[in-house]
Order: C-alpha cells, then sequence, then structure tokens
C-alpha cells in the first residue's frame, strides 16, 4: 500500500534523484533538456549551475515564489505523514529514515525557490502544462517526466497519457519517464496500453532500469525515441 493524494501536489526531488532516476550521462546533461511537470524541483537549478541547458514547464511556475512555498508547505505535512504510515513501501537505504527524507525534499525545494525569480526572468521557468506545451517541435533532445505520469494514474487518464507524451515526443527527441508504477506501488495500468499505441505509431520503446530505488519496485524508467 501507497501514499494517497486527492490532487497532484508539488513535491521537489534533488539533482542527484533526477540523475540516478533517469540514468542521465554526462552526454545527457550536455543536451538540451526538458523537464515536464517539475514543480519545485532542484534539478534545473542545480545544472543551470553546472552549465547545462533546461527548461522546466510546470503550472505552479504561473505563481510567485512566497505562494509557491505555501503550497509546499501544505504539501510536506500530508506526505510526511503518510510516508510514516506507509512506511514499508519504500526501500529505505539510500535514504535511511522519514526525518531524513524530508531533509532531502525540503533541501531540495529550497534550491528551486532560491533560484525561481532568476530562472523565471530566464525563462528557464515556464507556466504551462501537458498535454500542450509552448514550445516548437524538436526545440529539445530529452524530455523527462519525474512523478508525474503514471505516478498519477489513477488522477490521469490511459487518453492524458498518450496525448502528454505524443506532446513531449513532438518537442524533443527523446522522452524519459520515470517512475512507472502508482502512489499505491503497482505497475501503471495505462503503461501497456500507451506503449502499445505508440509502438503502432512507429516509435521504439523501452522499459529500463534506473540505479535509483526508492518506491519498493520503482527502479525503471519508460525511454521513448523515434525509430
Amino acid at each position: 500500500m501507497g501514499i494517497t493524494l486527492d490532487k497532484i501536489v508539488p513535491w521537489g526531488r534533488s539533482y542527484d534523484e533526477y540523475v540516478s532516476m533517469f540514468s542521465l550521462t554526462e552526454v545527457d546533461l550536455g543536451l538540451r533538456i526538458l523537464g515536464c511537470g517539475d514543480g519545485p524541483a532542484a534539478f534545473n537549478s542545480v545544472l543551470t549551475k553546472h552549465g547545462g541547458n533546461i527548461v522546466s514547464v510546470d503550472p505552479i511556475y504561473a505563481f510567485n515564489a512566497e505562494q509557491i512555498r505555501g503550497r509546499i508547505s501544505e504539501t510536506y505535512e500530508t506526505i510526511m505523514t503518510q510516508m510514516h504510515k506507509n512506511h514499508s513501501g519504500y526501500v529505505w537505504e539510500i535514504i535511511p529514515s522519514v526525518e531524513k527524507l524530508g531533509f532531502i525534499r525540503m533541501s531540495a525545494m529550497d534550491s528551486f525557490l532560491a533560484d525561481f525569480g532568476e530562472g523565471k526572468q530566464a525563462e528557464r521557468y515556464i507556466p504551462g502544462e501537458l498535454p500542450a506545451l509552448p514550445f516548437e517541435a524538436g526545440e529539445f533532445d530529452i524530455a523527462l517526466s519525474s512523478h508525474f505520469l503514471f505516478l498519477y494514474s489513477d488522477h490521469l487518464s490511459a487518453e492524458f497519457h498518450l496525448q502528454a507524451l505524443q506532446e513531449m515526443l513532438r518537442v524533443s527527441h527523446e522522452v524519459r519517464a520515470f517512475p512507472l508504477l502508482t502512489l499505491d506501488g503497482v505497475k501503471s495500468p495505462h503503461l501497456y496500453v500507451v506503449s502499445e499505441h505508440l509502438a503502432d505509431q512507429g516509435f521504439c520503446i523501452e522499459i529500463k532500469q534506473v540505479p535509483y530505488e526508492f518506491q519498493r519496485g520503482g527502479n525503471e524508467m519508460l525511454v521513448i525515441k523515434p525509430i
């Protein structure tokens, strides 16, 4: 049994988690990257400091930093309570405790908040949401979906997933989505349907194991490329 949420919430991961979740190589990190639904993650801020080329898109970027901070505070209490209740559904190795998880998440989100004003001015944080992205075709090399598609399968239909992935493929040359499990820790019921549709449309579909597992069994990403 995993956590239960009645809506999609802002909850940011760290730079190191992004690198592990998506098996990002040094070559990958030098490409034009789009993060879809990044929310208050630290990946954009840290990669930018390392000289990377990244844009994040999320509806939460329509708000100012203090409004987002308020949303994070509300989410924090909800998630921490659920993590204590569902402790057995997670692998406590890299992240050894619920308390350490809270520290890592808040550190990541503080990094985002410190960068948000400058990043929004530089158009690295763009308000917008799937399945309609405000970008030109082929504008990016890789588009990433972290903890949005498939995770929220109870909230988002298979049709939404298909449209979202097709839109990500329109604006990028490769799509990676992680994890492939739902919030309650089972394989998304949309994964097979979406993969079959995209394969029929001429895309190469791969499920790859990654060097990251926090949600128990959640150590795979979906990779989609043109054949």
